[in-house]
């Protein structure tokens, strides 16, 4: 038997009933959700839990690009956290402030420790390792987020060519949603939109990483070059590239369009054979050039 999570046997028990593959993230890919999740739910928290109250306008401008405006878009929230600290620990401004910033070296045991990045993951890594204030703090600040977004995100349709698009696809490829959000908001979204019935399964952060999700569903039932990662994200095209599938951008502030092209023209190329090549690469190189590795802050 596979070593997965018990959580992810539904993608290690998915019979192939077509012969395509698409796994298709959700917040900011599928759903419009990236914006109003970081900057209502997600940032208001880091400021309150964290004590940055006095930095509150850099720590906004730190985790606003950490997590929607540059490669690191869509990271898991716990090396995201620990980025947003590492970037205001070396601002001029916030230095000036003299503000102290969260070193958090228990988050990053708990980041290095192999556990999965959830909050069960952290409950079960506090059990092994032991509990301390800062990771006691840190499960309830990842509550509060998903307390915040429970309250908040509601009613935010998918993109434009969304419902379109998996209609296209519905008769020639087996669909699973691959995503870093907790299963229970994933299944509140899909469900309420009625698009969950597109898809075979929906994949959440329980259930292990992206690569993960799409190695249980497809490894040894697709052929490779007949898997295709939908994503906004790098860990999206990453997930892919470990993969060796194909991977279909959407493009941050381009979203409508790249939806569009996709059912209009990229899907057909995936099912025809004439997907992979110039034509992917050039729509990655495209999207790269949206998401730059240096915050404004730090450019010349």
């Amino acid at each position: 038997m596979a070593d997965f999570p018990e959580a992810a046997r539904p993608l290690y028990e998915l019979t192939p009933r077509h012969d395509f593959f698409v796994g298709i993230d959700s917040d900011g890919c599928a759903f419009d959700t990236m914006e109003i999740k970081h900057k209502e739910c997600f940032i208001p928290n880091i400021i309150k839990f964290w004590d940055l109250q006095p930095v509150s306008r850099y720590a906004r401008e730190a985790a606003e690009f950490v997590n929607l405006y540059s490669r690191w878009r869509g990271i898991n929230r716990w090396p995201a956290l620990v980025m947003v600290f590492d970037l205001l620990r070396e601002r001029e401004e916030v230095v000036a402030r003299r503000v102290t910033i969260p070193e958090a070296p228990d988050l990053r045991a708990f980041i290095a420790s192999g556990f999965p990045l959830s909050n069960e993951g952290l409950r079960a890594y506090m059990d092994e390792a032991g509990s301390t204030p800062e990771l006691v703090k840190g499960l309830a600040w990842s509550e509060a987020v998903n307390a915040a977004v429970d309250d908040m995100v509601r009613g935010v349709a998918p993109f434009p060519y969304v419902r379109e698009s998996l209609d296209l696809m519905a008769s020639r490829a087996d669909m699973v949603v691959v995503s870093a959000t907790p299963v229970p908001a994933l299944t509140r979204e899909w469900t309420e939109h009625d698009i969950a019935r597109y898809v075979r399964v929906i994949a959440g952060q329980e259930m292990g990483k992206k690569a993960e999700h799409l190695a249980l569903a497809t490894g040894g039932k697709y052929d490779p070059s007949k898997v295709l990662m939908i994503g906004d994200a790098p860990g999206d095209l990453k997930a892919a590239r470990a993969n060796d599938a194909l991977f279909y951008p959407i493009t941050p502030g381009h979203e409508d369009a790249s939806w569009r092209r996709f059912h209009d023209e990229a899907f057909h190329r995936f099912v025809e054979g004439t997907y992979a090549g110039d034509y992917e690469a050039g729509l990655v190189e495209e999207y790269l050039a949206h998401l730059p590795e240096t915050p404004p802050w730090k450019q010349g």
